[in-house]
This record gives C-alpha cells, sequence and structure tokens, in this order.
C-alpha cells in the first residue's frame, strides 16, 4: 500500500502520560529488572506469542522515564529504543485492552515514526500492556511485522494470556529474589554469629597466655640484670677463677651470652606485642556484640582490617609477590555507626581485592585505600585494586545474592551483596564501583556525615 501524500505533513506524536505514572515507574522498579541478562523463561514467552501470531518479530518491553527496554527479543537487534517513539508507550496508557495497529502507515500516531519510514520498517503491531497485581502497565508484550496484517480474535486472546504469563514471572522472579535476600540474611546472620563467637573466644584464649608471658618477662628481665650483675662483680673480684670453673667459662662462651641474652628478652617482648596487637584487631575488626550505633574511627577499622589480612598481603600467589598497600587517609570526623558491620564491608572488599591481585598477569600488586569527605555532608572510603578488573559479562550481578564466579567452596556468594545491604540499608550510604578490563577495579563507599560525632580536640587521625 502507497503512502499517501499527506503524510508529509504528519509528525510523530508523543505518547501521552499515564495519569499514573509516577506509581507506574516505581511498581517497574520494584522488580529490578531493567538492564539484566536474558533469561529463558521470558525468551520462551516471546518465541510463542511470535509464533501464536504469525509474526518475525516479538519483544517484551518495559518502558521507564526515557525509553522502552526489551527484556527479551525475537526477530530484532536493538536492545531499547527512546520512549517517544515507543509504540508500547502508546499501549500502557490502556490497561485494560491491547492494542492493534493494522497498518502503521494508515495511523496518523505512527506514521511518519522513524521506526515506520525506516528500519524495521514497523507495519503491523499489536501489544498486550503488562499490568502488575496492583494494576500498573509497566510495558508490553508485543507482535510485530513489516507487513499490513490483522489477528484473529483468538490470537489476540492468546498473547493476552501470555502477557499474563510474563507478569506471573516477574512476580515468581521477585519472590524468589526476596527469599534469596532473606536466606542470604539468615545465612549471613548465622556466619556472623558464629565467627563472633570463635574470634572472642580465640581472642580471650590467646589473650590470657599472652598477657601472663608479658608479666612474666618483666621479672625475667630484671632477674637476668641481676644475675649478670653478679656474674660481673665475681669476675672483678676473682679475675683469675681455678682451671675448671675457667674451662666451663670458656665452653659456655660468656661473653656471648651476656651480648645475646639482651637481644632474645627484646625479640620475646617484641613478639608479645605483636601477638596482643593481633588479638586486639581481632577483637576490634568482630566487635559483632555491638548492635547498637557506637562512635568510631574508621581509620581504625581499615587499620584493624589490614591487620587481620596481613598473611595474605605478604605472599599474595604461588610466586611470592606482595601487596604494597598505599594509605592516604584524610581527616575524617568520628561516625555513629555499627563498627562491626563496617570492618566486615571492608573485609569483603579488601579479600576481594587480594583476590583479584592473585592474577600471575599482576606482577607489581597495589592495593589502594584512601579516604575523604565529599561535598559537607558524606564521606568517602575508596578501595583500588590494579588486578585483571571485573568482566563486563558479570557487572550486572555482582551485587546479586549468592552470585559468585569462585569454585564450590571458595565463596558463597554473599560479600558484596551483603555489604551493599550493610552500606545503603544500615547506613543510608551508597556502595558504588568502577572496572576496566586490565587496569583494576575501584569501589567507593559514601557515608552520610549528618550522624557524625565531631572528633575531640588532640585526637590522632592515622
Amino acid at each position: 500500500m502507497s503512502q499517501p501524500s499527506t503524510v508529509e505533513s504528519w509528525v510523530p506524536q508523543t505518547p501521552p502520560v499515564p495519569s499514573n505514572e509516577a506509581e507506574r515507574l516505581q511498581a517497574l522498579e520494584r522488580y529490578q529488572v531493567l538492564d539484566t541478562l536474558a533469561e529463558e523463561a521470558f525468551d520462551d514467552l516471546t518465541q510463542l506469542a511470535a509464533y501464536i501470531c504469525g509474526t518475525p518479530i516479538a519483544l517484551i518491553s518495559l518502558v521507564d522515564e526515557h525509553r522502552q527496554w526489551f527484556k527479551s527479543k525475537v526477530g530484532l537487534d536493538a536492545t531499547e529504543t527512546p520512549r517517544e517513539l515507543a509504540f508500547c508507550a502508546h499501549a500502557i496508557c490502556q490497561p485494560d485492552q491491547p492494542l492493534v495497529v493494522p497498518n502503521a502507515l494508515d495511523d496518523e500516531r505512527f506514521a511518519s515514526n522513524p521506526l515506520v519510514t525506516s528500519d524495521p520498517d514497523i507495519r503491523f503491531y499489536a501489544g498486550t500492556p503488562l499490568v502488575t497485581p496492583d494494576g500498573h502497565a509497566i510495558g508490553t508484550l508485543c507482535a510485530i511485522d513489516r507487513v499490513p496484517r490483522n489477528l484473529s480474535a483468538e490470537q489476540i486472546e492468546a498473547l493476552r494470556s501470555l502477557g499474563r504469563q510474563v507478569i506471573s514471572q516477574l512476580e515468581l522472579r521477585l519472590q524468589l529474589q526476596n527469599l534469596q535476600k532473606a536466606q542470604a540474611q539468615l545465612v549471613h546472620s548465622e556466619k556472623m554469629s558464629a565467627l563472633g563467637q570463635l574470634v572472642g573466644g580465640v581472642a580471650h584464649e590467646i589473650n590470657n597466655p599472652v598477657t601472663f608471658i608479658k608479666g612474666n618477662l618483666k621479672y625475667l628481665e630484671r632477674y637476668t640484670q641481676e644475675l649478670l650483675q653478679l656474674l660481673q662483680a665475681y669476675q672483678t673480684h676473682y679475675p683469675d677463677p681455678p682451671p675448671a670453673l675457667q674451662t666451663l667459662i670458656e665452653a659456655s662462651d660468656l661473653a656471648f651470652l651476656q651480648a645475646d641474652l639482651q637481644k632474645l628478652l627484646q625479640s620475646t617482648r617484641n613478639g608479645g606485642d605483636r601477638i596482643q596487637t593481633i588479638v586486639q584487631s581481632l577483637r576490634n575488626f568482630s566487635r559483632l556484640d555491638e548492635t547498637g550505633l557506637k562512635t568510631a574511627d574508621i581509620h581504625g577499622g581499615l587499620d584493624s582490617t589490614l591487620m587481620v589480612l596481613d598473611y595474605r598481603l605478604k605472599a599474595v600467589d604461588e610466586h611470592k609477590h606482595p601487596v604494597t598497600v598505599l594509605k592516604n587517609y584524610g581527616q575524617l570526623p568520628l561516625l555513629n555507626c555499627y563498627p562491626g558491620q563496617l570492618n566486615q564491608v571492608f573485609m569483603n572488599l579488601i579479600s576481594n581485592a587480594i583476590d583479584a591481585l592473585e592474577s600471575p598477569s599482576v606482577r607489581q600488586k597495589t592495593l589502594e585505600i584512601w579516604t575523604e569527605t565529599v561535598r559537607d555532608d558524606r564521606i568517602a572510603i575508596h578501595i583500588r585494586d590494579n588486578g585483571p578488573g571485573i568482566p563486563a559479562e558479570i557487572r550486572p550481578r555482582i551485587f546479586d545474592p549468592f552470585f559468585t564466579t569462585k569454585s564450590m567452596g571458595q565463596g558463597n556468594g554473599l560479600g558484596l551483596y551483603v555489604s551493599h545491604q550493610i552500606i545503603v540499608k544500615q547506613h543510608g550510604g551508597k556502595l558504588s564501583y568502577h572496572s576496566e578490563t586490565g587496569q583494576g577495579t575501584e569501589f567507593v563507599i559514601e557515608l552520610p556525615v549528618s550522624a557524625a560525632c565531631p572528633r575531640e580536640e588532640g585526637a590522632n587521625t592515622p
């Protein structure tokens, strides 16, 4: 059918906006489905729609504020189009019935639409609105052809049935996500409870004998000094001992013992101090018994976490390449927060960075941590590695519960999900990241300072 001459005066009509647009967009956002990967359940429904309607193109189209995005598609390469060009943007304005356009060239709403006048050369369109259980049309299941046509009543009814199945799949998907989140929270709570008991018990058991040893060292040093002084006095008054005693002194290398004994005592004291520091770091890191908001030093939490992970930083791969840690702490206030939870986030992010640095392709392994005040109401903590980066294909899923690229037994896929929940839900902050292949990954934690406590006069910032 030739295009009427009056088409030159036609202009695309901007689709009307539903009266419940704000609520409709909230309903769409609730499903958390935009810009996600293809899923077989939706692709099956799209294939069925194309088969039943006898069209080369079928789409599950979701209409957000500025575009229509295709969750599933048959016969089309595009993943989205502007909303002002979308047939589906018209369809959602009549949620109770399908929109059928037998010939787009005969419809003044679409005749001069670029999707009609150029590729994909739409002529026929039939779209059934995807209506949520609370009555919001969030998109369509549509069938499209490049030639004019129509559908039978049975085909239209079948298309509507498939549309209801799309909503059912979205609801099932949402329920599964909620179940996974609930399971993740349960697993996490049980895990952290067990970890808290373990860390607290280990720290207590280690701290007792270390305190005992350090206390005895003080007396051992004093007694040693007294014995050495007594020995020196004896040598002064009896410079010529009997031959048998002289032989024993020479065999014992008394001069070496006197010099080395002080070094041994100092080394033992340093070892005790080191163990106490590690124990204190464990106790500071866990703080799992603190259920309420506490005033905490963010830098102290970072340092405690680095201390706990020090064994991994020293020899990160089979070639024993250490990780260079670069710290640049800004002037931050003390914060009212959940310290144990924040330390857990630091542990997850730094552990992931170390995992990335285990790649043999990274020789000069660097972990950068810096903090700053951004604007006047937020602080930021940056954790960056120079590893291989996060593969582009998995980036949309890294915050999903139970998603992991690690082998069985190496990870449960909760680290980033739990970290996101802690920062966003518990602290009202933001957790974001930037990653480039071969260039590394940077995670940024932003926390509001509205609940911050001013640092006391004279307090030190690391």
